[in-house]
């Protein structure tokens, strides 16, 4: 934890009055991304599990399917690039046709999808169920797998479980950023995500949910609030999705045959 937080003299002010103690910040990273030496974006990230952000960032944008493709992951930590070579050449096309910029997560979540993107996404048609103790189960380790959190509460979280327990976990400023470390590390050890759960701390929006169904994840979990394009998606792509997973209590918003007593 000790390269992911900083520490500050800082003034405490209460009703008694002010005094001076020590306080950890989390610390905010510029990562910029090059694929086959096109330079794609610069991230706002926490200086954790970077090739994991690289890889999953470009997984979720379509430009790597699976690791084969991959020829080399170069990091850079004192400059703050990573370099990935695939096999075969591919970039971001430079025509703004179509493209657009996503910019509504915060740590400068961006996204290079289009309309068309959600129209080819495929339904998710997992069969798989979810009690609603194991929701809360779930919820409750999440809620305790996070230091940075507990020590900053400067961060977001996500996870890939199955109904019993957390398969892997990541945290980072961006709640983007933690949903494609998770699957940057699913990529590169071969971590299968079909009929699998996600858990985030954030706010789920468009791009989120999109992200989850790319991968075939049938159950979307978060201890904060939807977005009502996040819903629809949810709703015509067969995801379940659950928010407000607080205590023993939850909202189900979309597709919640999966939920069960």
């Amino acid at each position: 934890m000790t390269d992911e937080v900083k520490k500050f003299t800082i003034q405490r002010v209460t009703e008694q009055g002010k005094s001076e103690i020590e306080d950890v910040v989390v610390r905010e990273f510029p990562l910029t991304i090059v694929l086959n030496n096109q330079e794609l974006v610069t991230l706002l990230c926490t200086p954790k599990d970077l090739k994991n952000l690289a890889i999953g960032f470009l997984s979720s944008e379509g430009l790597i399917e699976n690791k084969s493709e991959i020829r080399k992951i170069v990091l850079d930590n004192r400059r703050g690039v990573v370099r990935v070579e695939t096999e075969e050449a591919k970039g971001v096309a430079t025509e703004p046709l179509f493209k657009r910029i996503i910019t509504s997560g915060c740590g400068k979540g961006t996204a290079f999808y289009s309309a068309a993107d959600i129209t080819n996404q495929a339904r998710v048609e997992s069969h798989m169920k979810i009690s609603t103790g194991e929701v809360f189960a779930l919820a409750k380790e999440f809620q305790h797998r996070s230091q940075v959190y507990r020590a900053t509460g400067g961060v977001h979280s996500a996870a890939l479980c199955d109904t019993k327990s957390i398969l892997t976990f990541a945290e980072d400023i961006g709640r983007h950023n933690a949903i494609d470390k998770i699957f940057g590390e699913c990529m590169l050890k071969d971590i299968p995500t079909d009929g699998r759960i996600i858990i985030t701390s954030g706010r789920v929006s468009s791009e989120i949910l999109l992200k989850i169904a790319k991968r075939n994840i049938p159950v979307l979990i978060s201890k904060s609030a939807p977005t009502d394009i996040a819903v629809d998606l949810a709703a015509g792509l067969g995801v379940t999705l659950i928010g407000f997973v607080r205590g023993r209590k939850m909202n189900v918003y979309a597709e919640g045959w999966r939920v069960i007593e």
